[in-house]
């Protein structure tokens, strides 16, 4: 994590560096002539002189920017590879609770959806029968106290 941070550091740096040093430096022909196309040589980019340091500068922040850019997007995106069983396991253990056991899974051949139907079945079935009888709904109509849904007034 240090590592990140130290490129991370150094990044910022030479940013500020590269924008300093192109700010600095004067254009080729940036007088008005140069605008028209005036004061231009047979070179494509223009008139070969010796490097100035601002230049030299420049080349140098370019190719450490590149580097550290490279080198940060490499350091963020390592990631350990795991197996998927392994991270299924991880996952089981981290989601359950300590009060209740994980069941195991059934490794078997899969059920029809016959077999499955007729399991649902069964379990209606199952719950039909143990559920208590539904009481008989018992309306009382006698003296005040029942409640009467109210009237809209109009």
């Amino acid at each position: 994590m240090l590592l990140y941070y130290a490129f991370a550091a150094l990044h910022v740096i030479v940013c500020a560096i590269l924008v300093l040093v192109v700010l600095l430096q004067s254009g080729r022909g940036a007088d008005l002539a140069g605008a028209f196309g005036g004061g231009a040589t047979q070179t494509a980019f223009g008139s070969r002189g010796p490097a100035s340091f601002l230049s030299k500068m420049t080349t140098v922040a370019a190719v450490v920017f590149m580097v550290t850019s490279l080198g940060l997007s490499l350091i963020s995106t390592k990631s350990e590879v795991k197996s998927i069983l392994e991270t299924g396991k991880q996952q089981q253990t981290t989601k359950t609770d300590d009060k209740k056991p994980v069941a195991p899974v059934k490794s078997g051949p899969s059920k029809t959806p016959e077999q499955i139907r007729q399991e649902v079945e069964e379990l209606s079935k199952k719950n039909r029968q143990t559920a208590p009888a539904p009481a008989p709904a018992q309306q009382q109509n006698s003296g005040s106290n029942a409640a009467q849904p109210e009237k809209p007034a109009k």
